[in-house]
């Protein structure tokens, strides 16, 4: 059983807008998640891009609410849901998951953005979200691991603006703040997960390496931060929480392709309600 964040390490969370948790799911976890991730027929069905204004596309599949996969598992159960509630001061629901397919040779970038630079657009008054990005293959500079700037999310919400498919952070302001702050190449393992700030900066390179690069990310709101209106993401949902040792013996057989209420299209981005 993974045990709680100390006062240190809520503190640093708190300072940089980011934490690194290695190891918080083990191989046998990982090569679980890997093996349905990779072999998922309505995954790939479901898959949409984002052209990255570089060339390239970010494939991704994304889904609203966790069911009873091993997806779902992941982002139930307690090591995930009581840091988020640690790192909240609140309880968490789930807001919504995504599968990042960051295929070798193939796989586009991400453009430097707050994810509350665009879930403001939702309705959500406060950036009290947290993110949890979880390396299901390695993640290297060679083939586009995150990227974080320590410290961004102090300096509140960014303006952000449509760069081709993307939603991305006013790119001068950016470049400023990449004076005076910290670039962080957070290189993982699978199993490893970085936990951040809905308003702190990230980003990631095209993977141009002959390794893939999958991630999945599962991202937590307040409850008390529920969104005023409808959007494309749930408002205030109970989480219902599993124990840790589910994750390895949840069922890995995959929702069909044909289950609508499973996948989120990415026709209703929060893309379409940013400026140009």
């Amino acid at each position: 059983m993974t045990a709680p964040l100390t006062p240190q390490q809520l503190a640093q969370y708190d300072e940089d807008g980011f934490l690194i948790r290695r190891g918080l799911f083990d191989a046998e976890e990982t090569g679980r998640l890997r093996e349905t991730a990779h072999a998922d027929q309505a995954l790939s069905a479901h898959a949409f891009a984002r052209r990255d204004g570089e060339g390239g596309s970010v494939k991704l599949a994304l889904w609203n609410h966790p069911d009873d996969s091993i997806y779902g598992w992941f982002a139930r159960c307690r090591r995930m849901a009581d840091a988020a509630e640690q790192i909240l001061r609140d309880e968490p629901y789930h807001y919504h998951t995504k599968m990042i397919m960051k295929d070798a040779q193939t796989g586009g970038a991400w453009a430097w953005h707050q994810d509350y630079g665009y879930w403001y657009h939702n309705g959500m008054l406060w950036p009290n979200v947290v993110s949890v990005f979880i390396a299901v293959d390695p993640a290297t500079r060679e083939n586009g691991c995150l990227q974080v700037v320590r410290g961004s999310h102090q300096l509140g919400r960014i303006e952000h603006l449509k760069v081709d498919d993307q939603v991305g952070a006013d790119r001068d302001r950016v470049e400023e703040i990449l004076k005076r702050l910290e670039l962080i190449y957070v290189e993982m393992e699978p199993g490893d997960a970085v936990f951040f700030h809905g308003n702190l900066l990230h980003r990631s390179d095209q993977n141009r390496s002959i390794h893939p690069r999958w991630s999945m990310v599962c991202c937590y709101n307040a409850k008390s931060n529920s969104p005023y209106c409808e959007g494309p993401h749930p408002q205030y949902t109970p989480l219902s929480r599993v124990g840790d040792a589910a994750v390895k013996e949840a069922d890995v057989q995959q929702p069909t392709a044909e289950d609508p209420a499973k996948w989120h299209s990415g026709r209703e981005s929060t893309a379409q309600r940013i400026p140009k």
